[in-house]
C-alpha cells in the first residue's frame, strides 16, 4: 500500500504511470490537490490487474469511493471487472461512466493529440529536444505518407518512458475548456 493509501478516501484506478501523470497534472491544472482531498492516483500495472484492484479498493476491500480510466482496446477487462466487484451487470459505457470509469478512445495519448492537434504537439515535441528523432520515425518505411496524427502516436508509444515524459506535457499544454472528456470525467468523479 502507497505512504497516502491508508488515509484516502477515493482512489482513481489507472492502467499505467503515462495515464497518473496526465491526471495528476489536469488535478494541479484545475487546482486541486489530490492529496489532502484524500484521493489516490493508481497505476494498477495494465488492463488485467483491474479486477484485483477491485477487490483491494472496492466494495470488498477497502471500500473506497473508486474512479477509473482505460484504453478503448481494455473496455471489456474494466466492464467484466466491475460487475465481477458487484457493482453492476450488462453494465454500458455510459453505466461505466456513472460508476466513474471512464474509456479513452483508443488511448489517452490518442485523445489528447485529437484535442491538441498534430502541429501543437509538434511544437512540444521540438521544445524538448525530441523533434530530429520524431522526423526519423516519419522517414522510416512502415510510417512515410501515413498521416502526422498516427506518426505521433506512434512516437509517443516508442522510446524509453516516452509516454510517461510527454504525459504531463501534454496535459499542461491544454486549453481548460478543451479537456478530453474522459480525462476531465475521472478526475470530476473523485
Amino acid at each position: 500500500m502507497g505512504p497516502h493509501l491508508v488515509s484516502a478516501r477515493a482512489v482513481v484506478l489507472v492502467e499505467g504511470i503515462s495515464d497518473q501523470r496526465a491526471v495528476e497534472a489536469l488535478a494541479r491544472r484545475r487546482e486541486r490537490d489530490l492529496e489532502a482531498e484524500g484521493v489516490e492516483v493508481v497505476p494498477i500495472g495494465g488492463a488485467q490487474a483491474i479486477r484485483g484492484s477491485l477487490e483491494r479498493f472496492g466494495p470488498h476491500g477497502l471500500d473506497l469511493r473508486l474512479a477509473g480510466l482505460c484504453d478503448l482496446g481494455e473496455e471489456g477487462h474494466f466492464r467484466r471487472a466491475l460487475e465481477r466487484a458487484g457493482l453492476g451487470s450488462r453494465l454500458t459505457r455510459d453505466d461505466m461512466e456513472d460508476l466513474g470509469f471512464f474509456v479513452c478512445v483508443a488511448d489517452l495519448e490518442d485523445e489528447l493529440i485529437r484535442v491538441l492537434g498534430p502541429p501543437r504537439v509538434e511544437e512540444i515535441v521540438e521544445s524538448e529536444g525530441d523533434l530530429g528523432s520524431f522526423r526519423t520515425l516519419q522517414k522510416q518505411p512502415e510510417w512515410r505518407g501515413r498521416e502526422t496524427y498516427e506518426q505521433l502516436r506512434r512516437f509517443m508509444g516508442s522510446g524509453g518512458g516516452r509516454k510517461i515524459r510527454y504525459a504531463s506535457l501534454l496535459v499542461e499544454a491544454l486549453d481548460l475548456a478543451r479537456v478530453p472528456r474522459p480525462l476531465d470525467g475521472v478526475l470530476a468523479h473523485v
